[in-house]
């Protein structure tokens, strides 16, 4: 192989089989149930990178069931996202990411920064209730449960969350270990189209594990319960700010 052949196919990790395929990254019928709590200031300040800032003393639990995605195919993930400003503008820091597929585990990661790592999450209905499960091997690190459909919620406000800008921290290693890449990244969701909004009555409880720090950000009160079935493309992403701007890099 030559070098301009290793150029001209070099797209991820490994060079003759990629672990995901180029984009755009489709997904139907993408459902969430995100838990929106109140947690402690002073632990969500430590893990908000500037130049974002917190917004409020927020974090939205998520479980996404993704059955239908272009490329990464059938999968779940759970994990922590966080309402911030970035120069003004509101939008969501993903904080952490759990799920249960390589693919997309190695694609979140490579191309846009998400802050994934493998576990085990769940998302399915238990009788009258809409229940999210995550287990780090066979430990439960977090429970969410939501009444299920209990109340239709407005779709322009759905659509405007999920339309919202997101950032990601990116980092990537170099191969002496120091950091080759450390960026904030935005991307947004486009070509949404909400199939579905309902609230309900919700519970969230997370526990401590050493791998899987979600309880860091503690549950003080929980505020809301909203379950979303949705299509949509996840869009590729922008720097919007480089930590290491002012190093030379080999």
């Amino acid at each position: 192989m030559t070098e301009n052949e290793v150029k001209s196919q070099a797209f991820a990790m490994p060079l003759t089989s990629p672990a995901f395929p180029c984009g755009p990254y489709r997904f139907v019928d993408r459902e969430y149930l995100i838990i929106t709590y109140r947690t402690d200031p002073d632990a969500l300040r430590a893990v908000i990178p500037a130049p974002l800032e917190m917004a409020e003393p927020i974090v939205k639990y998520e479980f996404i069931r993704m059955p239908d995605s272009t490329g990464f195919g059938d999968y779940t993930e759970s994990g922590q996202v966080i309402p911030v400003t970035f120069r003004g503008q509101a939008g969501s820091y993903v904080h952490a990411m759990y799920l249960d597929d390589e693919s997309p585990v190695a694609g979140g990661r490579e191309l846009w920064g998400f802050p994934k790592k493998l576990a085990s999450p769940k998302l399915s209905i238990e009788k009258d209730t809409l229940l999210g499960v995550l287990r780090y091997g066979p430990v439960p690190v977090a429970v969410a449960t939501m009444g299920y459909k209990h109340r239709a919620l407005p779709h322009d406000g759905i659509f405007a969350s999920l339309t919202a800008p997101n950032y990601l921290l990116k980092i990537i290693p170099h191969v002496d270990g120091t950091a080759r890449i450390c960026e904030l990244v935005r991307y947004f969701c486009e070509d949404v189209t909400v199939k579905g909004a309902w609230e309900g009555p919700a519970a969230l409880e997370l526990f401590h594990h050493a791998l899987a720090p979600v309880a860091q950000l503690p549950v003080l009160q929980v505020l809301s319960g909203a379950h979303i079935v949705s299509d949509l493309t996840l869009g590729l992403g922008t720097v919007v700010h480089d930590y290491l701007a002012d190093r030379t890099r080999a």
